[in-house]
């Protein structure tokens, strides 16, 4: 009975947890490793119960067909990553070398991730079981989780409107839960069979968290023109002009959809039906509308959100002009040997593609290779460059895809063939996410090491977990693999073990060329690290490009 209830993917979950909570300085953050205790709890009980009622899910949900839900991976993985963050801070908190204000914003982001899973923990609950004790189950739970973020948000107060406070931290958190759970039921619905509930777990909760992080950027610069006094320290820290401008876009391009819609049904209201047949809904038309709405919105309506929430003393796009003409020879040659590499890899692999009878997962690790071969000098000399170019590529991504599935004329069906020469099982009909799980892969980890970081493999996470430690995994275990890890499963043991050596290797490789960081690296902790991040990509169904460097980052923060 246990074994089959502690199959290995929640294993491997459940041990990547315990080393993180045993890492965690309990005189700061006791209430959060309870709660990120509860939250496994919760994640274990409700994965479990939507397996024993698969037709139940099956008939609410349309998941992603031959994975398993992914529910306990999916809730846990961002809590821990900004708990494993925390606790990087704790250290920096204990040197002076970050700021309390840093820290106390990292906790409130904590509890906003937090929320989101759990309630979203709580509607699949609520939607699956049927038994008044399952029922009961989560709601104490719930109750208790809720209690804990009363208290939180009670202590640190040293102020006479600890009540309003109180008020509108329970709002927001509310807030975030409520839109957690909207959202993921808009993603399941909207786009049926593209995800499974763990995967698409992931992604409300972080697109939840990331939406909730620029609104409260923007109140907060409302707030401060209106009543300065009433800003609390622990709602606005100091933002750097990258991080603003790559949230404002890509967030606006999340919306751009919405836009566009509104836009077609004023155009619809106020234009004669015949009008609109001749000029409008022809392929034409669409197009002039979509890029007339895609240039406004690029060049005078994002730029003045980020313009507002930042302070730029100019416009946000000649900010970025003027950045990478700080200095040219570095940031022009990456960006040569950028465009370099990309032509000569997507020609040569595209021909492949149609001319030969390569396995399509093994032609889709060859973009892995040049990930690394791409990412790895840049994060080393220009991590700063590194950065806008990965923000750059990913609104580049969200456009293609958004002019791929609209079929926008003339390039939507253009780019609809080119991108289904790459995909794969795990890719559906309606979209294609693949090449957004590889670039955010690499960008994450980069991303969220940001600030304060005294261990320098943190943000080559994504790096090394799939440009190096999944591509030889999956070749090795390809063309090697004979000893499989389970009999359903298709991943070997001699794929894992020449994945967890490779990345091992480019580690010890890498420590030399970052030893100016200061930092020892513990090497037990460092193989425990990378040996689990293996074992989780030799056993999980899920999207593995989405989980294993958040998952090996948490890891290598502690």
């Amino acid at each position: 009975m246990a074994s089959s209830l502690l199959n290995g993917e929640r294993a491997v979950v459940l041990l990547v947890l315990t080393r993180i909570l045993y890492s965690a300085p309990f005189s700061l953050l006791l209430l959060e490793a309870v709660a990120l205790f509860f939250l496994v709890s919760a994640a274990l009980f409700v994965e479990i119960s939507v397996e024993n009622s698969a037709a139940t899910t099956t008939a609410k949900f349309s998941a992603r067909p031959g994975a398993s839900s992914g529910i306990l991976l999916g809730a846990v993985t961002l809590p821990a990553v900004v708990f494993s963050k925390l606790i990087q801070l704790s250290r920096g908190l204990a040197l002076a070398e970050v700021a309390l204000a840093e820290f106390q914003y990292q906790k409130v982001l904590y509890w906003t991730t937090y929320i989101s899973c759990f309630s979203i923990l709580l509607f699949l609950g609520v939607v699956i079981q049927h038994s008044s004790s399952s029922r009961v189950a989560l709601k104490c739970t719930f109750t208790c989780v809720m209690l804990g973020v009363v208290v939180y948000t009670i202590l640190p107060f040293d102020s006479s409107n600890y009540g309003l406070h109180l008020a509108l931290m329970l709002l927001w958190m509310i807030g975030h839960g409520v839109a957690a759970v909207k959202l993921i039921q808009h993603v399941l619905c909207t786009f049926p069979s593209c995800a499974s509930i763990g995967e698409a777990l992931l992604v409300t909760v972080g697109l939840t968290t990331y939406f909730g992080d620029m609104l409260r950027s923007t109140l907060v610069k409302i707030v401060q023109y209106l009543m300065p006094s009433e800003v609390d320290v622990r709602y606005s820290i100091k933002r750097s002009e990258i991080s603003t401008i790559i949230q404002g876009y890509l967030l606006g391009l999340l919306l751009f959809p919405l836009l566009t819609k509104v836009s077609v049904q004023i155009v619809n209201r106020f234009t004669s039906s015949s009008v609109c047949k001749a000029r409008i809904w022809n392929e034409s038309g669409q197009s002039v509308l979509f890029f007339t709405l895609l240039a406004v919105s690029s060049a005078a309506v994002i730029p003045l959100w980020v313009q507002f929430v930042q302070d730029f003393q100019v416009h946000p796009l000649l900010w970025v002009l003027e950045f990478v003409f700080s200095e040219p020879l570095k940031r022009l040659s990456l960006c040569v040997y950028w465009v370099g590499v990309i032509c000569v890899s997507v020609h040569r692999f595209y021909n492949i593609s149609k001319s030969s009878k390569v396995e399509r997962i093994l032609l889709r690790k060859y973009y892995h290779l040049m990930a690394v071969s791409m990412f790895v000098p840049a994060l080393i000399l220009q991590p700063d460059f590194l950065n806008l170019a990965f923000g750059v590529a990913l609104a580049t991504f969200l456009v293609m895809e958004i002019i791929r599935v609209w079929r926008i004329w003339p390039f939507g069906e253009t780019i609809h063939h080119f991108m289904n020469a790459f995909t794969d099982h795990r890719d559906s009909e309606i979209l294609i996410v693949s090449h957004f799980s590889l670039l955010l892969g690499c960008a994450l980890p980069i991303w969220i090491s940001s600030g304060f970081s005294d261990r320098p493999l943190a943000p080559f996470a994504g790096i090394l977990s799939l440009g190096i430690g999944d591509t030889m995994a999956s070749m090795v275990g390809y063309k090697y693999g004979v000893l499989r890890w389970s009999k359903t499963g298709k991943k070997t043991i001699e794929g894992t073990a020449a994945g967890i050596t490779s990345v091992m290797a480019a580690c010890s490789f890498l420590l030399p060329l970052l030893a100016s960081a200061g930092y020892i690296q513990n090497w037990s902790s460092l193989l425990l690290a990378v040996i689990a991040s293996g074992l989780l990509e030799a056993y999980t169904a899920q999207l593995d490009n989405a989980f294993i460097p958040l998952v090996f980052y948490s890891l290598l923060c502690l």
